[in-house]
């Protein structure tokens, strides 16, 4: 049955986001009997992988980057292009015949009204949306960060975030700066280094923990370790890079002073898998500088002092979640706008609201998909089970005394 603002029978589900985590979700709760309707704001399953830059790549191997209930195809290879991935979430939806429907914003969820069946409603541009659950999984790269950085608008130069990078192509014999040492950051840089840039250089803030991009020995690793005290899986990060990697110092960028694991669980980082990143900076291909302080008309000004004047700028700078304007005062966001809850829980003012895909694990997300889509699954079943069990006084399922016009709360 199509989903319309007057088709307020069944208090549907709804999954906001048809990327990894809400297709996930969806063919879980689908198999375990509760179909849903995903909403989806972009024309195509797994959107804001499709916008992503050409020469995008895993960084987990199959393995750990398939979704629950269908394998990667083999001739993915081990590391899996943009394009490839978004082919098999296409056929993912297609697999699961999920009921995605494309092209439909959710702009606000908000509590429904008591007495209309549902506990929440969608507020679409086509009018609202009643619901009995939602799973929101719009995701932790929702919108593109730029910091405000004094100056930036009157650059003279191009300025643009990697989200809005799609190819190193136009950039060819120009001087290019890219800002943020995290893994599409420092791809972005190799690339551009290799495919003929004039010159290249990469704005540091904060010394990465780079790790060889070999296996999945490091995402495997981080499993096991998982439960050992921080300090030790610290100490025996650092060990490994200093082991593994060569020290970039000289060239500019020291070794970190802060395990990855510490960093992972303050600032939701992950370590940087080296795509020949190391190699280009020791040289010279990628030259590491100062953090961006500011922009001077042509110069951008760097927090050492010194300036350059880049043609480019492409700003790898991190996404915000945007959370705040699509759930409004409901209380369920921390001050950075992440959830309180994430996977089966959800918060007490805020029951049958559930958030995935807003963790970084060091394990890897995509393997999160699937761990966080059987928690939810799981937590609709037990809810099921809970309100169909006969009272035990009046034999009655508590779903039957509730008065008329109420869904079981």
């Amino acid at each position: 049955m199509p989903l319309t603002p007057e088709n307020d029978v069944s208090a549907p589900t709804i999954v906001v986001g048809a990327g990894p985590y809400g297709l996930a979700a969806a063919a879980l709760l689908r198999r375990s009997g509760t179909p849903a309707v995903l909403l989806e704001r972009s024309d195509r399953v797994g959107a804001s992988w499709a916008q992503r830059y050409d020469h995008l790549r895993l960084h987990t191997t199959p393995s750990a980057s398939q979704l629950p209930g269908l394998p990667l195809p083999r001739q993915a290879g081990p590391w899996v292009s943009r394009n490839d991935y978004v082919r098999y979430l296409e056929s993912y939806a297609a697999h699961h015949q999920l009921d995605v429907q494309l092209a439909t914003p959710v702009l606000r969820i908000e509590q429904a009204e008591p007495g209309t069946g549902a506990r929440w409603l969608l507020r679409t541009p086509d009018g609202p949306l009643p619901a009995g659950a939602v799973v929101v999984a719009t995701g932790r790269c929702h919108t593109p960060h730029i910091p405000r950085w004094p100056g930036r608008a009157a650059f003279t130069g191009t300025l643009l975030h990697s989200a809005h990078y799609h190819s190193p192509a136009p950039y060819h014999g120009q001087r290019a700066l890219v800002v943020g040492a995290g893994n599409s950051g420092t791809e972005i840089a190799c690339v551009l280094a290799r495919a003929g840039a004039e010159r290249v250089w990469i704005a540091v803030r904060t010394a990465p923990n780079i790790l060889p991009r070999s296996s999945a020995r490091w995402h495997a690793a981080g499993r096991l370790t998982e439960v050992l005290p921080l300090a030790w899986r610290d100490r025996t990060s650092l060990l490994a890079q200093r082991l593994a990697v060569p020290d970039l110092t000289a060239q500019g960028l020291p070794r970190p002073r802060t395990g990855l694991y510490t960093r992972n669980a303050r600032e939701g980082v992950n370590p940087v898998l080296d795509h020949g990143f190391v190699d280009a900076v020791r040289s010279g291909q990628v030259e590491p500088v100062a953090a961006v302080q500011g922009f001077d008309g042509p110069d951008v000004v760097l927090a050492d002092g010194s300036r350059l004047q880049p043609d480019t700028v492409i700003a790898a700078t991190g996404y915000r979640t945007n959370l705040h304007d699509l759930l409004g005062p409901l209380g369920v966001l921390d001050e950075n706008g992440l959830p309180l809850t994430a996977g089966p829980k959800t918060h007490a003012e805020a029951p049958r609201l559930y958030f995935t895909g807003y963790t970084n694990p060091l394990t890897g997300v995509l393997r999160q998909a699937g761990i966080e889509a059987r928690g939810i699954a799981h937590a609709f079943q037990h809810e099921t089970a809970r309100t169909s069990l006969p009272s035990p006084r009046t034999g009655h399922h508590p779903a039957d005394t509730l008065p008329t016009g109420h869904a079981p709360r």
